[in-house]
Order: C-alpha cells, then sequence, then structure tokens
C-alpha cells in the first residue's frame, strides 16, 4: 500500500530537481515553438488528408516528423529525464514507466474500438485513418507511424512543454498537440490526442524529460497500428 501511495505521489508530481529555462532561453524556445507549430500543423494537414495510395503521402509524413524534430531541437536543450525513488539519476526507470503506460493506454484503446466500431459514424472516421495502413508497404508504414511518434514527443512534450513550463505546461501542451492533431480534419484523431497527450505530459512532469513520453507513444502506437484494423 505504501509504494502503492509513493508511485502516485511522484506520478502527480514534478520531478524532484526539474530544470526550467531561464528568461532569455524562454523566449527563444516560446518564439521557436510558435514558428514550428503554424509549420508542423499545415504540413499535418496535408499529410492526412492524401487519400490512400497517394505517392505524396510518405515525403509529408517524413517532413513532418523532421519538422518536429527541427523544431524540438532548435529550441533549446531537450532532457531523456529520470524516474526513480531512491536515484534520482535513473534513466532506465524513466523507460520502463513510458512502457508500461504505453501498454495500458494502448490496451484501453483497442477495449474502445470494440465501442467505437459499433457505431458507423466513428467507425467510418477510424477507417478512414486505418485505410492509410493498407497501402504500400506495412514495413515503411511502420516506421513512419512509431517515428512521428517519436518526433511529436520531442517537440510537443519536449519544446512545447518547456515553453509553457510556467503557465500549467501539461494542460497547454497537451492543448497545443490536440490542435495540431486537429488539423488532420478527423476528429477521432483529436479524440486520440487529448488521452495520449495528456497522459504523456504528465509523464514529462514527472520525470522532467521526453523518454517516458516517447516510449509510451511509439508502444501506443504499435498497439494501435497492428490491433485496430482486425477489429474494423
Amino acid at each position: 500500500m505504501t509504494s502503492s501511495r509513493t508511485l502516485l505521489n511522484r506520478l502527480g508530481s514534478p520531478a524532484p530537481g526539474t530544470v526550467v529555462d531561464g528568461p532569455d532561453a524562454l523566449r527563444r524556445r516560446r518564439l521557436v515553438v510558435a514558428v514550428f507549430l503554424v509549420v508542423g500543423a499545415i504540413v499535418l494537414g496535408f499529410s492526412l488528408t492524401s487519400e490512400p495510395g497517394d505517392a505524396s503521402f510518405y515525403p509529408l509524413t517524413a517532413v513532418l516528423a523532421a519538422t518536429w524534430i527541427v523544431g524540438g531541437f532548435s529550441s533549446g536543450p531537450i532532457r531523456l529525464g529520470r524516474f526513480a525513488f531512491s536515484d534520482p539519476r535513473s534513466v532506465g526507470a524513466a523507460a520502463v514507466l513510458g512502457t508500461a503506460a504505453g501498454l495500458l493506454v494502448g490496451s484501453a484503446f483497442l477495449v474502445g474500438a470494440l465501442i467505437t466500431r459499433e457505431i458507423p459514424a466513428l467507425a467510418d472516421l477510424v477507417s478512414q485513418v486505418l485505410a492509410l495502413r493498407d497501402e504500400g508497404s506495412i514495413i515503411v508504414i511502420t516506421v513512419i507511424t512509431l517515428g512521428n511518434g517519436l518526433a511529436e514527443e520531442i517537440f510537443f512534450r519536449g519544446a512545447v512543454y518547456s515553453a509553457a513550463e510556467q503557465h500549467h505546461p501539461v494542460v497547454v501542451s497537451t492543448v497545443l498537440y490536440v490542435i495540431a492533431t486537429l488539423a488532420s480534419g478527423n476528429p477521432m484523431l483529436g479524440f486520440a490526442a487529448i488521452i495520449l497527450g495528456a497522459v504523456c505530459a504528465v509523464l514529462r512532469r514527472c520525470t522532467d524529460g521526453v523518454l517516458a513520453p516517447i516510449c509510451c507513444h511509439v508502444v501506443w502506437g504499435a498497439i494501435v497500428l497492428f490491433g485496430l484494423p482486425p477489429l474494423f
């Protein structure tokens, strides 16, 4: 019971020794984030509204991943983070925490899919996204999906979160992630972004880095990529 309570307290609190940008670095980070948010949302809108099999889909998604990564690292330092009860320098525990969170969130999405598929309007929205998976090489689609998940975490839970550090960063980074995702025009992707974005933002807060959110996003992405199609 004590261990469970301690874990919940750690998950609900900022990581000990959380690093905060100074005034000059913060202004620079916010400017870079604003620019790349606009660019990324535009590219995302084009990539996810491409017709299945469209030759532009692969290059656009590659450009999108590059946009998030360049924007993230251009804004300032991006930390891996750490999570442990005894050793505050532990990086491995952050990876384990993120992986476990990804498994839980991914499993919850599969359960939710069993309900969603019974509602025609929602099932159609999910099918529109999954249609992109059925075109082309599954290996390439997997690399694109997981690679973009990594890139999004570097930007949204790395750069954006740090830019909003003094103004409710969990909420701000999640809201901006949802808005950018809604550029795709698919409400179901926006709904997924709310849940995944909130979980990853909490992981960022309690680890002070992007490793746990990256692990969570990549594991979730793999589960959704391979688990949803058989259900639809």
